[in-house]
């Protein structure tokens, strides 16, 4: 693939309260998409239509640079926003050129154009809210993550592509979200180079700390080639080898913590998909109540009653496994 060299060469360049996992939790006291500590005080009061404590949260995300945790928190307001926008709306009136408000109106703005039958032109038009997020993030890589998606659903040609990404590794070389999105670009472009996918999360991890979220990403790669083939294009090593990054990575989180938990639940897919079930119940019993719609409604539209199903049936099988 033409564009994975310079992916490649770019490539090289919180608090939390977790909660005990002492038993497995009953299926009514699963919670699904639940919040952290820090955002779920602010998804209550922009309930209330108040917008003060979500511009504290991702004000203090980005004087902190905590990228990761200010990527999964806006694109959580921005879906919330989705049904309840008067906060939003209120916040974006009395402060419009908030770097903040600017960030998740462009998340909310792409959300809104993603699933229509008219996407790319939609998400083309969208190009000026996230320009102003962009311009007024400074060295955010949030929305140059949100640029990057909007990119590959308006089918943009490789060099705009390869024009973001250098912004967006620029500013955060690690930044998990926007490998995604450059992952989720290359599957899209070249839908059989599930092997070239790899190479580009392979490199992507090797070269990040122990402790980054983009150590995961050859899962993510992973799960790309296994809901596309079944992971027949690949070597099955190369597979084992992504969930085995995502096992260690998982080690060095607390049990039972709403923020490891979408890494778990992706972790616990794969793992079933490879049949390896007893370390798949092992993920389980770290991920506790919390469960991520992601990625049990690629296969169900009632992810939380598929991730049930699939807990009973890896449970089964790990008792029947020896070892």
């Amino acid at each position: 693939m033409a564009l994975l060299p310079a992916f490649l060469r770019t490539a090289r360049a919180g608090h939390r309260v977790p909660r005990p996992a002492a038993r497995p939790p009953a299926d009514d006291e699963v919670l699904l998409d639940a919040p952290d500590d820090r955002l779920g005080p602010a998804l209550v009061a922009a309930a209330r239509g108040e917008y003060a404590p979500v511009a504290e949260l991702l004000a203090g995300t980005r004087e902190n640079a905590e990228w990761e945790h200010r990527d999964r928190y806006a694109a959580r307001l921005a879906a919330f926003a989705r049904s309840r926008a008067g906060w939003l709306q209120d916040w974006r009136a009395a402060a419009p050129d908030d770097p903040d408000a600017l960030l998740v109106r462009a998340r909310l703005t792409v959300d809104r154009c993603w699933e229509s039958p008219a996407r790319a032109e939609l998400l083309r038009q969208a190009g000026p809210a996230v320009t102003a997020a962009a311009e007024a993030g400074g060295p955010d890589p949030v929305p140059w993550r949100i640029a990057l998606d909007t990119a590959r659903g308006a089918e943009a040609g490789h060099a705009e592509f390869e024009r973001l990404w250098a912004q967006a590794v620029r500013r955060s070389p690690h930044h998990y979200g926007c490998h995604v999105a450059a992952l989720d670009y290359l599957a899209a472009a070249s839908p059989g180079a599930h092997r070239e996918c790899l190479d580009f999360a392979e490199t992507a991890a090797q070269d990040a700390p122990e402790d980054a979220l983009v150590r995961a990403l050859p899962l993510q790669a992973a799960f790309v080639c296994m809901t596309a083939d079944g992971g027949a294009s690949v070597d099955r090593a190369r597979l084992d080898a992504a969930a085995d990054r995502a096992v260690a990575l998982s080690a060095r989180c607390p049990a039972a913590d709403p923020w490891a938990a979408e890494l778990r639940n992706l972790l616990t897919y794969v793992l079933v998909r490879l049949d390896r079930h007893r370390d798949a119940a092992e993920q389980l019993r770290l991920t506790g109540p919390y469960v991520t719609s992601f990625p049990w409604d690629r296969d169900a539209d009632d992810p939380l009653g598929r991730f049930l199903q699939v807990r009973e049936d890896v449970r089964a099988a790990a008792a029947d496994d020896p070892g």
